[in-house]
């Protein structure tokens, strides 16, 4: 099995079979790079490798292979905090205290933080870092490494991921999206910069279009008022959360038609349609239409006035 699961970084992957297979085990990596990198594949199978008891690691079969993919092994601990946009720094003083509890089953114990983490938060981690036990090992994800404190940053091993070159990235996609067009394909290929999680959910995105979206757009790029009406006058009874994240949708839609009528390509159909259908002015007027009646949903105006005013912007 190996590294093959994660998409492109050839170079990385190289280097991390060859060094794991010598028995070399940092005791901190650091993941970077963007949304949609591939950087919790990549921390699940480095921890799958370390903790694996097969020869190719990870050899993918084996039990702490299977446990650690399926986030399921006691010595792989994931950190995360989804109250907060940092971790707090209590988790991390707790991670700190737990590290020096032996491993359950395997000779190390690995701690995923999954979040960024604060000023506080990296003083905390910074302590252990300093004196870690031999079996403790740490792999922080980030998107940016520029964010940790240099004494954080110079203590670690770190793993720069990388874009997938677009042939082998359009292949994938060709392979595991059958339903989506060649023109999809290729506009995700382009819009996601080579970023596989990007690009997929681009894709999915366009595959999970609910039937309000579908009749805005047919509606709007018709010109149909009483269409449009009819579409809208269901979500006077919605409630404001969830007639933003409709108008949201709408949003990216008009957002993507315009940056089509500029020449670029739209991995959305629907934006694609509304694109040749109506002229940039028109989808500017759109655009700023939906966007204030999101503003107008977030002030507390009722979804009935909203619905009643957005129907008059748009005929």
């Amino acid at each position: 099995m190996g590294f093959e699961t994660l998409l492109g970084n050839d170079r990385l992957k190289e280097n991390l079979t060859v060094s794991l297979g010598k028995g070399r085990v940092s005791h901190f990596y650091l993941i970077s790079g963007p949304a949609g990198a591939g950087k919790r594949t990549l921390a699940r199978l480095l921890a799958a490798a370390i903790l694996c008891k097969g020869r190719d690691k990870p050899c993918g079969v084996c039990g702490p292979c299977r446990k650690t993919l399926k986030n399921e092994h006691p010595d792989f601990i994931t950190l995360t905090d989804p109250e907060h946009k940092n971790i707090a720094v209590r988790l991390v003083r707790d991670m700190r205290d737990d590290v020096f509890i032996r491993p359950n089953e395997s000779d190390y114990k690995i701690y995923l933080i999954a979040q960024d983490l604060g000023l506080e938060g990296q003083n905390a981690l910074l302590k252990i870092l300093e004196e870690p036990p031999g079996y403790g090992v740490f792999i922080l994800l980030t998107d940016n490494p520029e964010k940790l404190l240099p004494t954080v940053r110079s203590r670690c091993t770190e793993l720069a991921l990388t874009a997938v070159p677009e042939k082998q990235l359009r292949h994938y996609l060709t392979l595991n999206y059958p339903k989506a067009s060649a023109e999809d394909i290729a506009a995700a290929v382009q819009r996601s910069g080579g970023w596989l999680g990007q690009a997929r959910q681009m894709l999915e995105d366009g595959e999970t279009v609910p039937q309000q979206t579908v009749d805005f757009v047919r509606s709007y790029a018709a010109g149909d008022t009483m269409g449009l009406v009819n579409t809208l006058v269901p979500m006077e009874k919605w409630k404001r959360d969830q007639l933003v994240e409709i108008l949201n949708a709408w949003l990216e839609l008009l957002e993507g038609a315009l940056a089509c009528r500029a020449g670029l390509s739209v991995p959305t159909p629907l934006a694609r349609q509304l694109s040749r259908a109506r002229s940039a002015p028109e989808l500017m007027n759109a655009l700023t239409a939906v966007r204030k009646a999101v503003l107008y949903a977030q002030g507390n105006v009722s979804p009935a006035a909203i619905v009643g005013w957005l129907s008059w912007e748009l005929r």
